[in-house]
């Protein structure tokens, strides 16, 4: 049981820490591009890799989540 609580834990955070990640990009998304140029090219350079990084996150909250649901049924 010990064991489990302490996988929990991790989960939890790995859960707040992803959730959080994912939260800051879609904000970083809502603010829009820069009315400077050189940030504005900057800033669409790096919206693939946030696209991408996003992707990841999510898929690995869903794995997160979905473990997660799992050791509370067996707790």
């Amino acid at each position: 049981m010990t064991d489990l609580l302490a996988q929990k834990a991790v989960l939890e955070a790995r859960h707040a820490e992803l959730t959080q990640r994912i939260a800051a990009i879609q904000r970083d998304y809502a603010a829009g591009l820069s009315a400077d140029s050189e940030e504005r090219a900057q800033q669409l350079e790096n919206a693939d890799v946030l696209a991408e990084i996003s992707r990841v996150a999510s898929e690995d909250l869903a794995k997160v989540t979905k473990e997660l649901a799992r050791i509370s049924g067996l707790l």
